[in-house]
């Protein structure tokens, strides 16, 4: 039986039904000090395992090519959703968007105006007390 065989066919591990005692392969035991010295080793090791393979898929042609086919596949499902979105007359997201914008900033236009009249109906009543006050000296003079 293939060594994956059992995470294949999870069943073929209850046809056997009994756990084998043996290891598969011989287990070397090793001491703490020789262990810290592996380490640094094995990390060097890793890192340049790591380097190499990032090194081979940046190189290689079928990884650029997937990820061509990916993006252009990706810009094929958003143009479909705008002609879909489109043809059912809803907003796209970019739509939403750009409205929210627009009523963010009328509603800031709105403030000032209002800001404005405000300002404008304050000088009015000042105006208006002014020319009280002015008129009620003429009358007191004459």
């Amino acid at each position: 039986m293939p060594p994956n065989k059992a995470l294949i066919n999870p069943f073929a591990m209850l046809n056997r039904r009994r756990i084998s005692v043996v290891p598969d392969a011989l287990v070397k035991l090793v001491s703490m000090s020789t262990e810290d010295e592996d380490q640094d080793g094995i990390r060097a090791r890793s890192e340049q395992a790591i380097g190499e393979l990032a090194q081979a898929l940046l190189d290689s042609q079928v990884l650029e090519n997937a990820l061509a086919a990916a993006f252009g596949a990706r810009e094929k499902a958003v143009e479909a959703q705008q002609a879909a979105m489109a043809a059912l007359n809803l907003p796209s997201a970019g739509d939403v968007e750009r409205l929210e914008r627009r009523l963010r900033s009328l509603s800031r236009r709105l403030e000032e105006a209002e800001d404005q009249v405000d300002r404008l109906e304050r000088e009015v009543g000042e105006l208006k007390r002014q020319s009280k006050t002015g008129r009620s000296a003429v009358k007191a003079k004459d």
